[in-house]
């Protein structure tokens, strides 16, 4: 491909990632809206997220073995139409049950936008070229994610759509991105004898959805000591030591393991389940707390997550550029994880009547070191992984920081939903009124206004506790990332090195 072609498959890949991102988070401010009308539960206000996290996670290593195996374009292509298939079906859902079923299909498609992206354009750039790129890539990923509540906010708050165009919206995005990739990626296929893991991949998705489903249910379904909880626990535990067993033996292993044997492979990977509880976690409830708590509209909402977006968007493009200009770039991850977990701890203050230009100001921080830390993990695994590998090492990473997402999510809403009905308990009690009534998200507009403010209040003093949580994970990123190996950037793409290891075979031959 010349320079322009790669622009221009870049352009459609960037609007595929962004659609993928853009459905995790562009339901947050919408969830409320959501759950009301359809009068649901916050246990399954936490589960319409988390449907799409496990899907995503469970099925992203699979998508990246693939890759390594089979044309990247038809992949690409297939996972687009996937989720699009999923995003109208979420769309037309009349009950909780239902959406959250479809979101499942949703999930699938994701979990290959997002390895996918990736993986093509690692094949495309080499990673020092990467970094003049990282600032675009990485600002999709931050926009996307972090703006989804501002679009849905819009959306819902604007009567002529309603609810349901939170997910129709990203239809006719994913159908340009499919056009665009399908008129502009033209990458080789190096064709290998393939052999697919299929018993791997149905571990690997088995046992993480099993445990994820273990750490979002135990404590609300059934205690955390009972029997169903041992169940579950002891299944995802079995499936993944079988897991980890078949991987260890087979040819093609969805997996690798031997890529741990590198300390910058593990410390990363590591470091991204930290980051995706963090980021994930923090991400979905904010809107729960400026909507509830505070008592904004979903566009106003939306609005108070930009200085999260703005640093964000600013760190990924400065440090992008910078790494392509020095060559550098484990000071931003240091720095990236640093920022990251003093905003995390800041936002750990906050209660029900923090002023909002604080909010902001901690917001702005926390955004700037995710800035600099997500797509600096994924650069530094590809920089020291060999091009036969680079489709699985790229997807591990973002496996695991899927799975810490997806964990987030579950457990800090899990969390949340624990202190809340303590905090709400007590303020029932304090103004002389039976805690037993069941009041609650379910029910909040049809309570009467006094104990409709005491459900808000324990929100938004309950919140601070997600944010600490996010905080001590940041600080363990930042141990990880402070003692990765840095190496210099290679200056051949992944195809580049795929070819170049091919003509040396025949050479051989």
């Amino acid at each position: 491909m010349t320079h322009r072609q790669k622009i221009e498959a870049l352009v459609g890949l960037l609007l595929g990632m962004f659609v993928a991102f853009l459905s995790s988070t562009i339901v947050s401010n919408a969830l409320p809206t959501i759950i009301t009308e359809l009068h649901g539960t916050q246990d399954q206000y936490t589960w319409v997220v988390t449907a799409t996290l496990l899907a995503s996670t469970a099925t992203t290593p699979i998508w990246g073995k693939f890759s390594d195996l089979v044309s990247k374009k038809l992949l690409v292509q297939l996972s687009i139409l996937i989720f699009t298939l999923g995003s109208i079906l979420a769309g037309l859902s009349q009950s909780v049950g239902i959406l959250i079923t479809f979101r499942v299909v949703q999930g699938l498609g994701l979990g290959g936008l997002q390895a996918l992206v990736i993986i093509v354009i690692a094949a495309m750039f080499s990673p020092r070229e990467r970094g003049r790129y990282q600032g675009p890539i990485a600002a999709v990923m931050s926009i996307a994610t972090i703006a989804g509540p501002l679009i849905g906010g819009v959306i819902v708050d604007t009567s002529w759509l309603g609810w349901r165009w939170t997910f129709f919206v990203c239809v006719p995005l994913a159908v340009i991105a499919l056009t665009v990739v399908q008129r502009t990626l033209n990458l080789p296929v190096v064709r290998r004898k393939v052999k697919i893991d299929y018993a791997g991949a149905t571990l690997i998705a088995g046992g993480v959805s099993t445990l994820l489903i273990w750490v979002t249910l135990a404590g609300k379904n059934f205690e955390w000591a009972s029997g169903m909880s041992f169940f579950l626990c002891g299944l995802g535990i079995v499936l993944l030591a079988l897991a980890v067993w078949v991987e260890s033996v087979v040819e093609e292993p969805i997996i690798p393991l031997r890529l741990f044997r590198d300390r910058t492979t593990s410390l990363a990977t590591f470091a991204s389940i930290t980051v995706g509880v963090a980021i994930f976690g923090g991400a979905v409830f904010l809107g729960q707390y400026f909507q509830i708590a505070r008592g904004y509209s979903p566009t106003v909402a939306g609005f108070l997550t930009l200085p999260m977006v703005i640093g964000s968007t600013l760190s990924s493009s400065i440090s992008g550029s910078l790494i392509t200009k020095f060559g550098r770039w484990k000071i931003f991850l240091v720095a990236g994880a640093s920022s990251m977990t003093l905003g995390f701890f800041l936002l750990a203050t906050i209660d029900h009547a923090t002023p909002v230009v604080r909010i902001g100001v901690f917001l702005f921080i926390a955004g700037t070191g995710m800035g600099m830390v997500m797509q600096n993990l994924v650069l530094a695994v590809q920089n020291t992984v060999d091009a036969s590998d680079l489709g699985a090492a790229s997807s591990t990473i973002t496996f695991f920081r899927s799975l810490g997402g997806a964990a987030g999510v579950s457990i800090l809403g899990a969390v949340l939903s624990t202190h809340v009905a303590h905090l709400t308990a007590q303020g029932l009690s304090a103004i002389g009124i039976d805690p037993t009534g069941g009041a609650g998200l379910s029910n909040l507009n049809e309570l009467p206004e006094a104990l409709a403010d005491v459900v808000r209040i324990s929100y938004g003093d309950a919140t601070a506790r997600l944010f600490l949580i996010a905080g001590i994970l940041g600080l363990l990123s930042l141990v990880a990332v402070a003692f990765i190996k840095e190496r210099a950037l290679r200056t051949q793409s992944g195809d580049e090195q795929l070819l170049a290891e091919a003509e040396l075979v025949k050479l051989q031959q």
